[in-house]
This record gives C-alpha cells, sequence and structure tokens, in this order.
C-alpha cells in the first residue's frame, strides 16, 4: 500500500529535478540523481511514484533460456505483475544497454496496471512504439536483444543501483525532462515541501531576470530588498 501523501505527490508533480537536487545536496545527499537515463516517452508531465525494483545480474548461458518464462515467479514477470497502481518500476541493468530492459508489451502492461513510470540504467527495446504510449518512461538507449542475452533477473522489490543512484523500494521517483531523481522515502514530505517553496522564488526570479534584473543579490537571494519584492510579488500574484 502506498504511504505516499497524495498532498507530497501533487507538490512534486510540479517540481523539477534539479531544485530537488538542491535540496537533497543541502541535507548531504549528492548521489540521488539517475545517471545517464532519458526521457524516451512524450509526456511533458513529471512522474511521481514509489520505487518498485527489479535487479538484473549478469546473464548465465545455461539459465537465460527461453524456457525460463514458463516460470510465472520469474522476477521480470513477477515485477510486471505485482508493481502496484501509482508506483515506478525501477530497473537496474548494469547500466549496460546491449540487452534490453523490457519492451513494448510489458511497458504496455505496467501502463494498464496504472503504473506511474518506468525506469531503467539499461535500454528498452520497441522504443518508438514505447515512446507513443501515454506511461513516463526513462533508459539509456535503444536496445533489440532480449535482456536473456546479457542480463539474468534475479530479484524484486529489493534495494538497487539505477545509474549509479541508490534506490529502496518505497523511494519516491521524480522524472522530468532532465532526468530522475530519487527521493529517500523519509524525506520525500519536508522535500517536496521545501522544493515547493524554492520553486515559487525562483519562478519570480525567472520573472525579473527576464525583465533586465541583475542576479547579483537575487539568486540566490542575498539582499535583503530581494525579500522584499519577492513577497510583494507573491501578494501580487497570490501564490
Amino acid at each position: 500500500m502506498s504511504t505516499l501523501k497524495p498532498e507530497t505527490r501533487e507538490k512534486l508533480l510540479g517540481i523539477s529535478t534539479a531544485t530537488l537536487a538542491t535540496c537533497l545536496f543541502k541535507r548531504g545527499l549528492r548521489n540521488q540523481f539517475i545517471q545517464g537515463v532519458q526521457r524516451l516517452s512524450k509526456s511533458t508531465k513529471n512522474m511521481v511514484g514509489e520505487a518498485y525494483t527489479l535487479r538484473y545480474i549478469p546473464a548465465r548461458e545455461d539459465l537465460n533460456t527461453m524456457e525460463v518464462f514458463k516460470d510465472r515467479s520469474h522476477p521480470q514477470r513477477k515485477g510486471i505483475n505485482e508493481c502496484p497502481e501509482g508506483a515506478v518500476f525501477v530497473i537496474d541493468s548494469r547500466k549496460d544497454a546491449r540487452a534490453a530492459s523490457a519492451g513494448g508489451i510489458l511497458v504496455g502492461r505496467l501502463m494498464a496496471r496504472g503504473v506511474a513510470g518506468v525506469v531503467t540504467d539499461g535500454g528498452f527495446r520497441d522504443s518508438a512504439e514505447i515512446a507513443e504510449l501515454g506511461i513516463p518512461a526513462y533508459h539509456q538507449r535503444p536496445s533489440a536483444p532480449t535482456n536473456l542475452t546479457l542480463h539474468h533477473a534475479i530479484d524484486v522489490n529489493v534495494p538497487i543501483a539505477c545509474g549509479d543512484a541508490p534506490v529502496f523500494p518505497g523511494d519516491v521517483m521524480v522524472g522530468d525532462g532532465d532526468g530522475v531523481i530519487v527521493l529517500p522515502a523519509h524525506l520525500a514530505d519536508e522535500l517536496a515541501a521545501e522544493a515547493f517553496e524554492m520553486t515559487i522564488f525562483e519562478d519570480f526570479a525567472t520573472e525579473e531576470v527576464r525583465g533586465g534584473r541583475s542576479i547579483m543579490g537575487l539568486y540566490p537571494n542575498t539582499d535583503p530588498q530581494t525579500t522584499v519584492d519577492f513577497q510583494a510579488w507573491r501578494k501580487r500574484t497570490g501564490r
């Protein structure tokens, strides 16, 4: 069952990964951004959901044949069919895109079950097809060969590494046009609250800069007058 508060989810839908990265940095967390993945889907909405994970290890030829898919408890199949509605399916493919982590049919199954998104530090098959689906999808690059070629699905919903970032089950995944960031579950509420307020200030600063104002004392806010101007802007805009 999801523990992500609806109000936290709603805030995170409008916050950039860049702003969240700054908030994490203030807490000493520097390695939460998943390296090397890009948004494949055409959705412009943020991806937000709790992590449900799949872990691959290097394939061993005598164990990775087409016969494994007869086993309904096969971790890849199990993960696709058990990833909860509203969660993000996060795949540790060892940063190796030479064999696909999944393809269009499996990602389509996730979408049909109401999963919020899918992320791999490897690649997807059928990337053009996945791009047309309504589910946010992030990967390293397209890959045609089946995952059995190089990957052995070993476990689901365990701590993993994805693009060098640690991902624990239940961590909150946020994806935008820049990529995907991992929020430790116990910090999600306070990070969302802080980043929400920071986003409002950044919108103010953006408007000021586009109007010709210098960044000095504005961004970051080191001038008392900036605070005065910001409060007046908030009152005027209702934010």
